[in-house]
């Protein structure tokens, strides 16, 4: 009798989802209020990065509001460079992405494990994360925290955007909200004069710079010296720029490091800025065609035989955890809940990528129905995927040190180390 009292539940695969259809594998990622594992699920056996947020520091941290539009901006966002959704769900504690796998880590942990990468890497992966910025823009997205810590590669090679917390949707109407990693915020940002989605092509100059010559083009010891620096000081170069960068490349990032949006390289409206980017001699070697298809070959191959993340993570779990991660049953009373935790139930719903149709929040984008057709058998994407072969993923942030994310106020902001601060005054 005790041996049937105690047999498992069978888990239904054809209602919700939920923690019990995943198998928990090691712990890859940590931020401010999460945490990221590997898991697999149960049905289909195939792999997936589980990024999961407590609750209750989310609301001491006042960021429920951008927890549930990192939910709601995922749902519409399908594309080969950009590591896309599949499964949303909550259960009492914890809200959870189920998110594409990326075990090639990010390219804060390769950068600060090489010092710089070569030229032909960088724009490799600057054609690829274009791709996916002018089709954010396109959707009237805009990232506003692109850096190395938020580019994860899959075990192939090919960089993927990830960290949507701050993302937000973007009309007519100009944001003058302070937001972002200060050291790779755009000047207008830090000027407080309203800005657009140029902004992310700033941010993706100071990531290619910073790559290629292993620092970033503007520093400072403070705030106040690191803002002065991004608005007025002009471009410099290394001493030894010409030889790990050639001339065409470096036209590329000064256009991108353009302080003027109307001559920003890819700013132009309605999607020329990115076609004029691809024209560019320094792209020539890119065939444009194939690329969101995968189908060309990374000029770097993350090692498969070794951890591409940090493992003190998985050390922090194991020895630290004093409430490790486990499927439980639901037992939420709704009578009792505050407000911000009654928004997170009603607002987090749950999303399944094989039954339900993608779609958008924003009325902008009402159009926008799905980016892939459900059929009997799952989902057809109806744009190039990860193939199917591919482990994926996801991150927080996958790397200790100098870059990582965190949610914090103005005044502690230290800008030298470019953390992230979520919509605020900036003093």
């Amino acid at each position: 009798m005790g041996a049937l009292c105690c047999r498992p539940q069978p888990i239904d695969f054809d209602g919700e989802v939920n923690l019990f259809h995943f198998i928990l594998s090691r712990c890859v990622g940590k931020g401010a209020f999460g945490k990221v594992r590997v898991v697999e699920h149960k049905q289909t056996h195939k792999l997936y990065a589980l990024k999961y947020i407590n609750k209750s520091k989310c609301v001491k941290m006042k960021a429920v509001a951008n927890v549930i539009q990192e939910r709601r901006l995922l749902e519409e966002i399908d594309h080969p460079f950009i590591v896309n959704l599949r499964y949303a769900f909550q259960d009492d504690e914890n809200c959870f992405f189920v998110l594409d796998l990326m075990l090639g880590g990010d390219l804060r942990f390769h950068l600060e494990r090489l010092g710089a990468l070569g030229e032909d890497i960088v724009r490799f992966y600057l054609a690829q994360l274009s791709s996916a910025l002018a089709f954010l823009h396109e959707n009237h997205i805009m990232h506003r925290d692109i850096k190395p810590d938020n580019i994860l590669l899959d075990e192939r090679g090919n960089a993927h955007l990830t960290d949507f917390n701050i993302a937000v949707h973007f009309g007519e109407r100009r944001l003058t909200g302070v937001a972002g990693s200060m050291a790779y915020m755009a000047p207008e940002i830090l000027n407080k004069r309203g800005y657009s989605s140029q902004i992310d092509w700033w941010s993706l100059g100071v990531c290619a710079y910073e790559l290629i010559f292993g620092r970033r083009p503007f520093r400072g010891r403070s705030n106040s010296d690191l803002t002065y620096s991004i608005s007025k000081d002009p471009l410099k170069w290394p001493e030894d720029a010409d030889k790990k960068c050639s001339r065409a490349g470096m036209q590329i990032l000064k256009g991108l490091l353009e302080r003027d949006t109307t001559k920003r390289y890819g700013c132009k409206p309605h999607g020329e800025g990115f076609q004029e980017l691809k024209r560019h001699p320094w792209f020539k070697s890119i065939d444009w065609d194939t690329l969101e298809s995968k189908e060309q070959t990374p000029p770097f191959i993350p090692d498969a035989k070794k951890a591409n993340f940090d493992a003190s993570h998985e050390l922090e779990e194991l020895l630290l955890e004093d409430n490790p991660l486990k499927a439980k049953a639901r037992k939420a009373n709704k009578d009792n809940m505050s407000a911000e935790m009654r928004q997170m139930e009603e607002q987090f719903t749950s999303y399944d990528f094989k039954k339900m149709q993608r779609r958008s929040y924003y009325p902008h984008n009402q159009h926008l129905v799905s980016t892939a057709t459900v059929t009997s058998s799952g989902v057809t994407s109806s744009r190039p995927g990860t193939p199917a072969n591919d482990l994926r993923v996801d991150g927080i942030t996958i790397h200790g040190g100098n870059g990582h994310s965190m949610e914090i106020s103005g005044n502690d902001l230290e800008a030298v180390r470019g953390e992230k601060v979520l919509d605020q005054n900036y003093s």
